[in-house]
């Protein structure tokens, strides 16, 4: 691979004239970011299931009630 001039983490490939990035932190970080997101929406999803299940059960209090 031939490093990129001005850049210290990205490489052309010679085969394919692709550019590399080879910034493993930065791709470590990224994953992490990713990662987070996807548990804060299950979390999410199931904080929407909870209340959906509370709005049920407070549907039946009150229509039971009458």
């Amino acid at each position: 691979m031939i490093r990129v001039k001005g850049h210290t983490n990205l490489y052309r490939d010679e085969n394919s004239g692709a550019i590399v990035n080879c910034d493993s932190l930065a791709y470590n970080q990224y994953l992490n970011i990713v990662n987070n997101r996807e548990s804060q929406k299950k979390e999410l999803d199931m904080i929407k299931q909870d209340i959906d299940e509370i709005k049920s059960l407070l549907r039946e209090l009150i229509n039971g009630s009458k």
